[in-house]
């Protein structure tokens, strides 16, 4: 090893020298990551055999909870987990190449789960609305779909949940996404006369706003992303959108974390036709519908309670048509096939119009 004085006496590698070991490790790395390619796709070939799906989310998890619980440093434990995301996604690839609709165009929040949750190698299909997202699933023309389901600040996501009502796909795991809203533009604040985002956006902006763009009008477009775009081509306009989208769209940054409330996180369901496996942590997404009469729905949620299982959210819709009542999206920690489930589950079949189980998953913590 080619070696220098350090000052001290004492002899230390030189840049060339610890330039070749990092060389000798990446062959070694490109090595070990194709060797274990090849097992993925051994395993790959297995499960297709077996009528398996590619994709098990409750697999990777486990995979990136025992990388980061064997990590020593210096890399952090979310570095290694966005490496070995890549790692894993590359490696599905070349099982299947997955469809994943989200609601576009690219780098809306959408974006960001998917990639947070399947990684950059799939094909990622940008739709106008989150019902197209369900559409893309339901048809088969898409495999999976990335779809926001509750916020932080604003609550549950209605068209989501309509949704849900609307078609048979099934929730097969969750990502619980950190949103830093960013204000982007082409010119200076003092310029700016109008803002564009998405309805929700805007909302959770608004104290901001309010403070610093007073005169400014609010617009609202169908996604961030769309709203990067506009604001990429008119005059004295902002975007409110992720970082990301400003950069592909060559905004500007002029101001970061503008959204009202810390801590304000979006959570996405993946959807799509398959079950989730059990883990250790799972929750369990399902709706019913009750007949319209007096403790009618007081009846219903004692059922989880008889089963001392713990209810994490509970939303009330109401029917389309002229026909009176509500249907109820719950969710209750557990996996559909633990008892305690089960038996809740037949409970609620006995006494509600209609049961429909969205899928049990495992229980994501909040990312970016």
């Amino acid at each position: 090893m080619s070696q220098r004085d350090s000052g001290d006496g004492k002899r230390s590698p030189n840049l060339a020298g610890l330039r070749g070991q990092i060389d000798r490790l990446d062959k070694q790395l490109v090595g070990l990551m194709n060797d274990r390619a090849e097992l993925a796709r051994q395993i790959g070939h297995i499960k297709q055999s077996a009528g398996e799906q590619t994709y098990d989310p409750s697999r990777e998890e486990a995979v990136l909870e025992r990388v980061t619980a064997s990590n020593q440093g210096p890399l952090s434990a979310e570095s290694l987990k966005a490496i070995y995301r890549e790692l894993i996604s590359g490696s599905r690839a070349i099982e299947q190449h997955l469809r994943v609709a989200h609601l576009g165009p690219a780098w809306t929040y959408s974006h960001l789960a998917a990639l947070h949750r399947f990684g950059s190698s799939v094909d990622f299909v940008p739709v106008a609305s989150i019902s197209a997202a369900f559409e893309e699933v339901h048809a088969g023309h898409s495999h999976y779909g990335v779809v926001p389901l509750e916020n932080s600040t604003d609550g549950r996501i209605a068209d989501t949940l309509d949704n849900f009502s609307r078609l048979p796909v099934k929730i097969c795991a969750e990502v619980s996404l950190r949103i830093h809203h960013t204000l982007l533009a082409a010119c200076d604040r003092s310029a700016i006369r109008e803002v564009y985002s998405r309805p929700q956006a805007l909302s959770q902006c608004r104290n901001w706003l309010a403070r610093h763009l007073p005169a400014a009008r609010l617009v609202e477009v169908t996604s961030t992303s769309a709203a990067a775009e506009t604001a990429a081509r008119t005059p004295h306009a902002a975007a409110i959108a992720s970082r990301q989208a400003g950069v592909h769209h060559g905004l500007n940054v002029l101001a970061e974390n503008i959204e009202d409330v810390a801590g304000n996180t979006t959570r996405f369901a993946v959807i799509g036709h398959a079950d989730a496996k059990r883990t250790a942590r799972d929750k369990t997404s399902l709706m019913f519908e009750i007949e319209h009469k007096p403790g009618g729905l007081a009846d219903a949620l004692a059922i989880p309670k008889r089963q001392k299982l713990n209810l994490t959210w509970i939303e009330s819709f109401p029917l389309p048509g002229e026909e009176r009542g509500y249907i109820f999206f719950v969710e209750l920690e557990g996996h559909r096939t633990d008892l305690r489930v089960r038996r809740a589950i037949a409970s609620l079949e006995k006494r509600c119009k209609r049961v429909v189980i969205l899928g049990s998953y495992a229980t994501a913590a909040p990312v970016g």
